[in-house]
């Protein structure tokens, strides 16, 4: 399974996504960008998409809720450590409550995987880095990833809502 990821204006995404409603799609935006990913066994319909192979995946993509995508650069000869480690790592949120769909993305043109969880509403996400299991996991990751230095760069969090009937009031 395959993900690309392009961007855009709200209208512009979602006249793209409307034209292909058999194709899986969300059309996520936050304040600042938009975003249309589309998960295919096939080719794409972007014409220049930021590519992913979608390595571990759970839940289902529904088209409204609260998305989080954790963007963290791995050092090549590093990948398979970190892909085994935090796909064990989040098979355990798969039963928290609001917890939708979990996507871990392994890049095809870069060192950045991205690692993609939709939840219910932002709600359900504050819950779930309150928790114990948040806490516990995040400081194995963090001690782990000392000891062998497998990251190529800091991570960084975007986050965004998926609704498509209105485009978001920055105001």
């Amino acid at each position: 399974m395959y993900t690309y990821i392009t961007t855009g204006t709200f209208f512009f995404l979602k006249k793209m996504k409307d034209k292909h409603p058999e194709d899986c799609m969300l059309l996520m935006q936050n304040a600042d960008t938009c975003q249309l990913w589309h998960e295919t066994e096939g080719k794409t319909i972007f014409q220049s998409p930021r590519k992913y192979e979608a390595i571990h995946s759970s839940g289902r993509l529904e088209q409204k809720g609260f998305v989080a995508c954790n963007h963290i650069p791995v050092r090549e000869e590093n990948r398979p450590v970190f892909e085994y480690t935090f796909t064990e790592q989040m098979k355990k949120i798969e039963a928290l409550p609001g917890f939708t769909a979990f996507r871990l993305l392994r890049p095809l043109s870069n060192d950045t995987y991205i690692a993609m969880t939709i939840w219910k509403d932002e709600e359900a996400f504050k819950d779930w880095k309150q928790s114990s299991l948040f806490a516990d996991s995040h400081s194995k990751a963090i001690q782990s990833a000392k000891s062998t230095n497998i990251f190529s760069g800091p991570s960084y969090l975007s986050v965004f809502v998926l609704d498509d009937e209105d485009e978001i009031n920055t105001d």
